[in-house]
């Protein structure tokens, strides 16, 4: 088994390998976090020093019991509540931070981190492995987590099975557009590779996080695209019969700012 350390970002949502992560930070430990992240990978001369093409990585894991942003003391400013109230890197998530996780998260590649003038960073990163959580350490400024890479495995007829989904996802996409919209994405914008086509559905489905949660641990492509098709099938007979439901609210999630 071969585990490495990485930093940690929780959040209310699932990231799955191939998927675009926009994130704003302002909370000072993720703040601490971007400010390594940026000093790990030097510049490249005469470019954006906020774009670079070294890793730049981290590790996205959905919380399980918690809070995405630290709880502040009532009537402090942000930096006195860091510092005088005991946030620390781990605050939100009790005393044992790795029970506060679901344990299978995505490793995130930050490509741009540009800094705002307040402190605060806008991030643009991407999805690439999932990985297996065996411990989290809240000693620094902010988490980081041992974690274990999965293996990405198509399974039995995994072929076949994303063929099926990519069929019922056109028809699903349909139904929460309306009949009278355009589909969110053409059958040309839809790739055909058992694992991609597994996580494109995984992420785009309106799912809540503890499905989402399933999908990204699920062993192989097959067994995730089995699970999808059966989900995809019963959503799409509920929005059939919810027709005065607008699409909209049937799309609305909530932003993820930190």
């Amino acid at each position: 088994m071969t585990t490495v350390r990485l930093p940690l970002f929780p959040l209310n949502s699932v990231l799955f390998p191939g998927l675009v992560l926009p994130l704003n930070v302002f909370e000072e430990r993720y703040r601490a976090m971007m400010r390594d992240l940026l000093k790990a990978a030097p510049e490249i001369p005469d470019t954006d020093p906020a774009v670079s093409d070294e890793p730049r990585q981290f590790v996205v894991v959905a919380i399980r019991d918690g809070h995405e942003v630290a709880p502040s003391a009532a009537g402090m400013p942000d930096d006195v509540t860091t510092k005088e109230a005991g946030a620390g890197p781990a605050a939100g998530f009790g005393d044992d931070p790795v029970k506060a996780f679901h344990s299978v998260g995505c490793i995130a590649d930050a490509a741009t981190i540009r800094e705002r003038p307040d402190g605060g960073f806008e991030v643009l990163a991407t999805g690439t492995r999932r990985v297996k959580l065996h411990s989290v350490d809240a000693s620094g400024p902010y988490l980081t987590a041992e974690v274990e890479e999965l293996p990405e495995e198509d399974g039995d007829e995994a072929g076949a099975l994303a063929e099926g989904v990519l069929r019922a996802f056109r028809s699903y996409q349909k139904r929460l557009a309306g009949a009278r919209e355009r589909s969110m994405t053409s059958g040309a914008d839809l790739p055909d590779e058992p694992s991609v086509v597994s996580y494109l559905v995984a992420a785009a489905a309106v799912l809540d996080v503890p499905t989402k949660q399933r999908l990204l641990q699920s062993p192989d492509a097959a067994s995730r695209l089995r699970d999808e098709l059966r989900l995809l099938r019963a959503e799409t007979a509920i929005i059939r019969h919810l027709p005065s439901l607008p699409a909209t609210e049937l799309t609305r999630q909530a932003t993820s700012l930190n």
